[in-house]
């Protein structure tokens, strides 16, 4: 990932989407802290995470918890 017309930031946030629909544990914990360390806010990912269960579905909802129980560990 590097700069381009998306920042890393919104590169990383779109990853973080992806890994929750796609039910990627690893994936999701890796762009979680990517995207924080690219400089996503907390709500930047909770809206993320909105997204990606919206897209996802019921499956994603499960995945979208553990997101956000890693932006609430990496984040502070």
């Amino acid at each position: 990932m590097r700069e381009g017309e998306l920042s890393v930031k919104h590169k990383e946030l779109i990853a973080t989407a992806i890994s929750i629909a796609a039910r990627c544990d690893g994936c999701i914990g890796a762009h979680v802290a990517a995207a924080l360390k690219a400089g996503a806010s907390k709500q930047e990912l909770v809206e993320t995470i909105d997204v990606a269960v919206l897209m996802g579905g019921g499956p994603a909802v499960i995945y979208g918890t553990q997101a956000l129980a890693a932006v609430e560990e990496l984040a502070g």
